[in-house]
Parts: structure tokens; C-alpha cells; sequence
């Protein structure tokens, strides 16, 4: 059966493809098909990524059961089985309830000023918290061959500035006040009304200081190198050594950073004296809360989805706990899992495959640039150097993630801890160290591509190359016409609003 015989249900063949070709080709399909209720949209993008979650999560059960079988297991097959079973164990989370969470709540009650709060804030981050801005290691935009760490503002409960300052989110941020009640309630806090009312006004202080989203789509405008006595004079009231210290980088010396948005940081600084202790301990156990959330009771784990889930992002139903657990997995040791996934369902011949396909889109896309007759030479020659240098990466890595330092257990919190701490260090080790152009920043699994700027290569993961957008039995003109697009659309990537910034 060809692609097309998959696609054929779907199309309505009572409008004509000259008169409306989306109808006729899509008419049954949106007529018929629903939204599963754990989903906020539905598409083939969303069917396949489906498909890809069963197929991981009959790897994982095979191994969980080969486990209490007591059969022998490599050491990545017993983390991915340990790690999906301590998620499953509901009896251990219900009987533990908030006790895992008394250690944080313990050490933000301790805080005495605001450089203990910035000592907190590495840790929580490097524990998998999200604090006051958002921290990342990737090369430099403007050196390639280096790492950095970027920093990004933060510190928001609400998905931008604009809904704290905007009317048309007047019931959005009373809902947002409501959660955060609710959810310090669970946790026996003390006034949790009034305490998620201060809590609103401490995120609306930080989002004054936010760049709008056009704005952040500026690689010019956000590409600020800065060196460690810039950072510090910007913002000078956050404690940036104790930051770096407690998230896992000890000795590490951050002699150079990029900051996305230098005003933000200059406005937190000024933040931190307006707000009293008291109010910065009350934000930061919501943020404990919400990170944390997803591992707790179902209490917990409704609240938190009935804020994010429905309210937000408009999706009805919960997802199944099993599919939690395979997230859990994926994001903790998710190449160990590829390694099994592409072995079971990539076969070489498509790989061999995609490497023509894309070879060939690539020498097609270079065809429309010479053709074009707005464009001078001396740009068309930078296009051609840039569309020669494009690097694919199709599958899988060459080389798979080493897990071997991290350890789990059937503690689920230990295990989110551990799994953060092995991710933190990973990248905090990428920094003075040599930019290794193999790594991959999707799994094999994932059902999604992308394109990367700063290193100019297009990726695509073993698990989009599947029906309906591609397979090895398919004619070459239905493979161009599903994977083909999505190929075009990657390496167009590389000429747009940002990508054209990049040589």
C-alpha cells in the first residue's frame, strides 16, 4: 500500500481539485476526524507522533517486563525500565505525598537575603527548576567553533509580557491566581489567597522588564557578548558566582556570555531589592510546586494540568499516565532509547534513501536561486556557499548518548533530580571544550526536524521518516511530495528573517 492509498479516505472527491484542491484533498478527513481529548490540536504530525509513542512504549514495557522476569539487561535497558517503573508506581507516590518536595521548602524558608536566593536558584535549576531566567550552553552565533552560556529573561508563570499587562487576559491572570491558591493550599501553606496575590505581583514586576516576542526573534538585537564584570555590573544585586557555583559549575569560570535581553537583567536586579524576602520565598515555593508538580499526588498533577492543560493550551483530557512515563524516560535517557527504536523500526535502505532525497532538494533549491532575478550575484554566490556547506543528519547519531554516570533508583524525585544533575553537567562541561559537531539536539525517535543556524545542518529523526510523510517502498514522487516538503521548508530555514543572518 502506497501513501497515497493512506491519504485517499480522507480526500473528498465531490470538489474539484481545480476549483479548491485543500478541500478535495482534505474535505472527508476535517469533516470526520475529531481531536482526541489529550490533544490541543490533531494532524498528521500529531497521528504520527502518536504512532512513534506506542512503538517506544512497547520497548519500554518489553524491558520492565524482562526485568521482573529477572532476564539479564544492559545497563541502559535496566535505567530505562527503572526509571519508567518508579513513574508507574502510583501507591509509592500517593503513600510519599508532599515529603519530597520538604527539602526544597526547607531550604527556601532558610534564605536570609538575596545572594542565598540566587545560591537557591542554581541549585533548583540544576535539580530541573525553573527560576528568574532561563540558562543554556550552544556555540557562539558569531564563532561557531566555541561554546557559551546564553542567558534568556525569565521568571514568568504566564506565557509572556502580554498577559500581565493586557485587559484581554483580565480573566487568565484571576484563573492563574486561583491555581496558585489551590496549589499552596495542597502544599499546607499558610494564606494561600493572599500569598498568590503577591505572588501575581512579583511575576508582574518581572514582566515589565520583558522583551516583546517580535523583539526576541531579533538575532541581531539579542546577541550581546558580555563578559563576567559586564554581567556582574548589569546586574548587580544577583549574586551570579553563587549562581554558577550552586547550579554544578564549582570552579567553572564564565569568562563570557551571551545576554539575549541585557535590560531584563538590569530591571531584575532592581527587582530583587523592591520585593521583601518573604515574597521571593512565597514565588519561589510556586515554582517548586509547579516544577514538581508532574511527580506528586494526582491532586497535584490535576491542578497544575487544569491550569496549563485546559485553560491555557485548550486541551480537555489529561494524557494517559503511561505516555507520562515515556516522556519521563525519553527526557532522562532518551538516546538509549533510540538506540533500540532505530534498530527496530529504521532499516539502513532508508537512510540510504533520505540521503538522496535530500541531496537533491539541496541541488533543486540552489536551481531556484539562480533564477531568481532580484537577487545580485555577489548574494547569490553567499547562497551557494551557504546551500554547499549545509551538513544532513538523517536517523540517528553516529554516536549515542554515554548514561553510564547517571544512577537511578525507585525513588521517582531522586530520579528526576539525577536525571537534571546528569543533563546540567553535560552541558556545563561543553563550555572551553571543543564544539562537537555530531551531537544531535532531537532524538532518533522524535517526529519533528530542524534546522540549525549556528552550525548550518538540517536534522531528521528516524521517527518523521514513516508514513504519511515517507517510506522506502513509496514512489519517489510521493516521498518528494510528504518528507520533500518538509525537507524544503527545514533548508528554507537557512534564508529566512533569521537563518539569512548566519553564513
Amino acid at each position: 500500500m502506497s501513501i497515497l492509498d493512506d491519504a485517499r479516505p480522507g480526500m473528498d472527491t465531490s470538489i474539484r481539485p481545480q476549483d479548491d484542491l485543500f478541500g478535495h484533498v482534505n474535505g472527508t478527513w476535517l469533516a470526520e476526524e475529531e481531536i482526541p481529548a489529550d490533544r490541543a490540536s490533531w494532524g498528521p504530525f500529531v497521528t504520527l507522533a502518536d504512532i512513534a509513542e506506542q512503538q517506544v512504549h512497547a520497548i519500554i514495557e518489553e524491558l520492565v517486563g524482562r526485568r521482573a522476569a529477572g532476564e539479564a539487561l544492559t545497563d541502559e535497558e535496566t535505567k530505562i525500565a527503572v526509571l519508567y517503573s518508579s513513574f508507574m508506581d502510583e501507591e509509592t507516590v500517593r503513600t510519599r505525598g508532599i515529603a519530597p518536595l520538604t527539602p526544597f521548602i526547607d531550604a527556601i524558608e532558610g534564605l536570609r537575603d538575596t545572594r542565598d536566593l540566587a545560591a537557591f536558584l542554581g541549585e533548583f535549576e540544576r535539580n530541573g527548576g525553573v527560576g528568574l531566567f532561563g540558562s543554556y550552553v550552544d556555540t557562539d552565533d558569531r564563532n561557531s567553533d566555541r561554546y557559551l552560556l546564553h542567558l534568556v529573561q525569565g521568571g514568568l508563570g504566564l506565557p509572556d509580557e502580554s498577559y500581565y499587562r493586557d485587559d484581554k487576559f483580565a480573566e487568565i491572570r484571576d484563573k492563574y491566581v486561583a491555581y496558585l491558591a489551590t496549589m499552596l493550599g495542597l502544599a499546607q501553606r499558610p494564606d494561600p489567597e493572599a500569598t498568590a496575590r503577591r505572588i501575581l505581583e512579583v511575576d508582574t514586576l518581572l514582566a515589565q522588564g520583558h522583551w516583546e516576542r517580535a523583539e526576541t526573534r531579533d538575532v541581531q538585537k539579542t546577541y550581546n557578548l558580555t563578559t563576567a564584570d559586564q554581567l556582574k555590573a548589569l546586574a548587580p544585586a544577583f549574586d551570579w558566582d553563587a549562581y554558577v557555583t550552586n547550579s554544578g559549575g564549582g570552579d567553572l569560570t564564565i569568562a563570557e556570555s551571551i545576554v539575549k535581553q541585557p535590560s531584563y537583567f538590569a530591571h531584575l536586579s532592581s527587582v530583587l531589592g523592591q520585593v521583601p524576602l518573604e515574597d521571593w520565598k512565597s514565588w519561589l515555593i510556586s515554582r517548586v510546586l509547579r516544577s514538581m508538580a508532574p511527580y506528586l499526588t494526582d491532586d497535584f498533577v490535576e491542578t497544575n494540568f487544569d491550569f496549563y492543560g485546559r485553560t491555557l493550551s485548550g486541551t480537555p483530557e489529561l494524557r494517559a499516565r503511561w505516555k507520562r512515563g515515556v516522556s519521563l524516560v525519553e527526557g532522562a535517557v532518551g538516546e538509549a532509547v533510540g538506540k533500540v527504536y532505530v534498530a527496530r523500526h529504521f532499516p539502513p535502505t532508508s537512510k540510504a534513501l533520505m540521503d538522496d532525497l535530500v541531496g537533491n532538494l539541496l541541488k533543486a533549491y540552489r536551481v531556484s536561486i539562480e533564477k531568481l532575478d532580484w537577487m545580485g550575484e555577489d548574494t547569490k554566490r553567499r547562497a551557494y556557499d551557504k546551500l554547499d556547506t549545509f551538513r544532513p543528519k538523517i536517523g540517528y547519531p553516529d554516536t549515542f548518548r554515554d548514561y553510564s554516570s547517571l544512577q537511578v533508583s525507585d525513588d521517582l524525585i531522586a530520579n528526576v533530580r539525577a536525571a537534571s544533575h546528569f543533563e546540567t553537567d553535560r552541558q556545563l562541561a561543553k563550555i572551553g571544550s571543543p564544539v562537537d559537531r555530531d551531537e544531535w539536539f532531537m532524538l532518533p525517535q522524535t517526529v519533528n526536524a530542524y534546522y540549525n543556524p549556528g552550525t548550518n545542518e538540517i536534522c531528521f529523526p528516524a521517527g518523521i521518516l514513516q508514513k504519511p510523510f515517507f517510506s522506502p517502498d513509496a514512489e519517489p514522487a510521493e516521498n518528494y511530495g510528504g518528507i520533500g516538503a518538509v525537507i524544503s521548508h527545514k533548508i528554507g530555514h537557512g534564508f529566512d528573517d533569521q537563518g539569512a543572518k548566519y553564513d
